[in-house]
């Protein structure tokens, strides 16, 4: 029966409403509320005394984050990070079925995505609060992550100083598939927003995807570019595998969530376990390897941060404002000559476009750039005025006896492949006397300080300064492995792995050069007796030399210069030396 209902009875219907779609947010009903100066028409339901706890005035909208945290379900953060590819062996061909015939299929089950936007004038961090939807979770297990995230809130306001760049892609594009939107903090878990960032395990970028499941997700990966960083591929292939988790596990987002963590063959096993023992197969069930069992309440540590931090200076604000634009430049292009183009810093075109790993972008594509809104239209421009053919430089090299393609990739920084490509070259053989054509950097190896081979040597700098060893150059041979080069300069392959920004499980080849920094006299009394030898900073008195600096601690100059590698020759007053001290030697 259709009836035409008064302003009062309308909004009477309006509040009893509330009972029944307690997933809306507050801020929905609110909106609804302000239309009760009009009649409506609705279908008649019977009407009860409502709790006044749930009932809204009808202001025009909600002012403060504050008080949208308290209206809205604070609830989890979708986490990803290296995948368990035993565990998931089960259902990896479905997946990877589903990946090339993925449709925009609704969510299943769940809340009810909102179809009012919020309100205006909200930075980013508000409107991820004004958009969650996985509802509001109680459990010790958060709380203890949240205490800790609660504690480290400078922490906090680094990762979303991080996030400052890539933010409003990646909340928007999570919002338009009707995802919640906590979706969009998982890579605060993941990586910090650190979308250079390589874990021993092979995972890569800000989703932190391992080189498999990012195959399977069309992620391209080879020399040139890795799509596991470039924060526009990554997130819509990390948005896609989630969906199908959430599709496998019935609509249940903490399964999903589990799943993106632990490998959806662990949590698989773990619901079968449940079912047989007679017991709840829910998340908070189930007994998962300790890194999952901590995942999801750690992704609800930090909603619940985020709802009470929005709009306060602790989190960095990120206006809801379009941050970058991709454009199409059509061929490999020079970044630092697109960064003059742009008239951008070179590091700020690498930290756009992560996913290039060397000096040019990949000849095979893809081919766009990712600008600051703001540069786009002088990118532009002097795009079409650069023909494709001075994009890159070129260089005509005569072969000399003793040359092979091997040597000459890693003397040019190019790959062997596409020596071949561009020169013709079936094979690996190449004559002396013939000329070759070899793409070059327009500018020195230092201008493209965030190139995968920077990023190498400036991770090792930094390892130098702080070891107490010299490192070793060691080029790989015949039947060498990471655990044989582990062994025999007795550390851990894992460390190896980390000074070299390589997975644990990678295939070396001959001739490949690993830094080690193996465990010296120092390193073993540092080891050995933690108590007596301590690292100091110290800072430089007026009058101070290397020499007095040395004597007063028992070291040598060589020593000082070593562990402060960007020492100058001469010290200023206030500067800060590293130092590895025995304290029983301190001069008296």
């Amino acid at each position: 029966m259709i009836v035409t209902l008064t302003s009062k009875t309308s909004c009477f219907f309006i509040i009893n409403l509330q009972r029944f779609f307690k997933p809306l947010l507050v801020v929905f009903s609110a909106l609804l509320l302000s239309a009760c100066q009009t009649p409506v028409v609705t279908p008649q339901l019977s009407t009860q005394n409502d709790n006044p706890d749930t009932s809204v005035s009808s202001t025009n909208n909600i002012n403060t984050a504050q008080t949208i945290a308290k209206n809205v379900a604070i609830t989890n953060t979708l986490g990803w990070s290296e995948l368990d590819t035993d565990a998931s062996t089960s259902t990896a061909a479905g997946l990877a079925a589903e990946a090339h015939n993925d449709t925009q299929e609704p969510i299943l089950q769940g809340p009810i995505p909102i179809s009012t936007p919020p309100p205006a004038n909200l930075d980013l961090w508000q409107l991820t609060v004004a958009n969650y939807g996985l509802g509001t979770i109680n459990n010790a297990r958060i709380d203890q992550h949240y205490k800790w995230y609660n504690k480290h809130l400078a922490y906090m306001h680094r990762v979303t100083t991080r996030a400052s760049r890539y933010y409003h892609f990646v909340l928007h594009t999570t919002l338009d598939q009707s995802l919640p939107a906590e979706i969009a903090l998982l890579p605060i878990i993941e990586s910090g927003f650190d979308i250079f960032a390589y874990s021993s395990g092979r995972a890569s970028g800000a989703w932190q995807f391992i080189p498999s499941t990012g195959r399977v997700f069309g992620l391209k990966q080879n020399w040139w570019y890795d799509g596991r960083r470039d924060i526009n591929a990554s997130t819509l292939a990390a948005h896609k595998y989630l969906r199908q988790l959430h599709k496998m596990f019935d609509g249940d987002w903490l399964l999903a969530i589990a799943s993106y963590n632990g490998g959806q063959g662990t949590v698989l096993k773990a619901i079968k376990r449940n079912k047989k023992a007679g017991k709840p197969t829910d998340f908070w069930s189930l007994q998962l390897p300790k890194e999952t069992m901590n995942y999801v309440p750690k992704l609800l540590a930090v909603a619940r941060v985020i709802a009470e931090q929005a709009g306060s200076d602790t989190i960095k604000s990120i206006s809801d404002e379009v941050y970058f634009e991709s454009v199409d430049v059509g061929s490999q292009i020079d970044l630092a000559q697109a960064a003059e183009m742009a008239e951008i810093t070179t590091d700020e075109m690498y930290r756009l476009n992560p996913g290039f790993n060397q000096w040019a972008t990949d000849p095979q594509g893809p081919h766009h750039l990712l600008i600051p809104i703001a540069h786009v239209k002088r990118f532009k421009t002097s795009l079409q005025q650069l023909p494709s053919s001075q994009r890159v430089a070129w260089e005509r090299y005569k072969i000399v006896p003793g040359d092979s393609l091997l040597r000459l990739a890693n003397r040019y920084h190019v790959s062997v492949d596409l020596l071949r490509t561009i020169n013709n070259i079936d094979g690996n053989m190449i004559r002396a006397g013939k000329t070759l054509m070899i793409p070059v950097a327009s500018k020195g190896a230092e201008a493209y300080t965030l190139s995968a081979a920077q990023r190498v040597i400036n991770r090792q700098k930094q390892i130098a300064q702080s070891q107490a060893s010299q490192r070793i150059e060691y080029k790989v041979k015949s039947g060498d492995s990471l655990w044989k080069i582990a062994q025999k300069y007795k550390v851990s392959v894992k460390q190896v792995a980390s000074w070299n920004k390589i997975g644990t499980k990678s295939v070396l080849q001959i001739g490949d050069k690993i830094n080690i920094w193996p465990r010296s006299t120092t390193n073993k009394l540092i080891t050995s007796q933690r108590k007596l030898i301590k690292k100091l900073t110290y800072k430089v008195r007026s009058g101070d030399n290397l020499s007095a600096i040395a004597y007063r601690f028992s070291v040598t100059i060589k020593d000082i210069q070593k562990w402060n590698q960007a020492l100058k020759k001469y010290l200023q007053p206030g500067q800060k030396l590293t130092l590895f001290v025995n304290v029983t030697k301190l001069k008296k």
